[in-house]
């Protein structure tokens, strides 16, 4: 008998794809990818690299990758605005700033992972509408399941919040590892880079700017 703590188990097969998005986004999948030709494509690759596509470690490879990548990039198939639709008129007037959100994507350029975390912070709008803060977390989650760029993700992110809460202000900070300049090109682990994007009031007034920004980089910002 499973233990009833553990988690649930990855849905297998081509059968199991719908599920296998539900079970990375939590949200109803709008498609499916196209499983054979991911397949088809991986063991061209494979025999690119000169690999034998008859050895028992690498024989169920393709298929390993096309369900995997039901998981990474689940993001294309699914509104990542969905996951904001729960709101809640609370009268909260002030910021509201969830930090250190783990990210983990893949780059479009190479195919490879890029990783850190996102601080996402908003000041509700008038009539004080709020999301649950689960809810920010999954936003960045479901953005960064795709093949992208930072630099996209933040501004999604950004642009996601502002169509589905109107919030007053927002603000997206995020910093991550690309394995790109880690493992290739370069090759300077370790390095960070950051991206940050606001909106409304975030963007209008220097110190509401600033304030924002030192608590979600946990950083002194001088307002200018």
């Amino acid at each position: 008998m499973a233990d009833a703590d553990s988690a649930p188990l990855e849905p297998q097969g081509d059968s199991g794809a719908s599920d296998r998005v539900r079970f990375a986004t939590n949200a109803a999948p709008q498609g499916t990818f196209d499983h054979e030709k991911i397949r088809h494509g991986v063991r061209l690759l494979l025999e690119g690299i000169g690999l034998d596509l008859q050895e028992p470690a690498i024989e169920g490879t393709p298929d390993r990758v096309a369900r995997m990548y039901d998981e990474i990039f689940a993001g294309l198939l699914v509104d990542s605005g969905e996951v904001l639709e729960v709101m809640f008129e609370e009268g909260h007037d002030e910021l509201i700033l969830q930090r250190d959100i783990p990210l983990a994507s893949v780059c479009e350029h190479h195919l490879i992972p890029f990783i850190g975390r996102a601080h996402v912070g908003y000041i509700p709008n008038e009539r004080g509408a709020i999301t649950g803060l689960s809810k920010l977390a999954r936003l960045v989650d479901v953005t960064a399941k795709r093949p992208n760029v930072q630099e996209r993700i933040t501004t999604q992110i950004a642009d996601t919040m502002v169509e589905r809460l109107a919030p007053r202000g927002v603000i997206v900070v995020i910093e991550a590892e690309h394995l790109c300049l880690t493992m290739r090109g370069v090759r300077k682990p370790g390095s960070m880079t950051v991206t940050s994007a606001v909106r409304g009031i975030m963007r209008e007034d220097p110190r509401s700017r600033a304030e924002a920004m030192a608590l979600a980089t946990g950083r002194s910002h001088a307002p200018g």
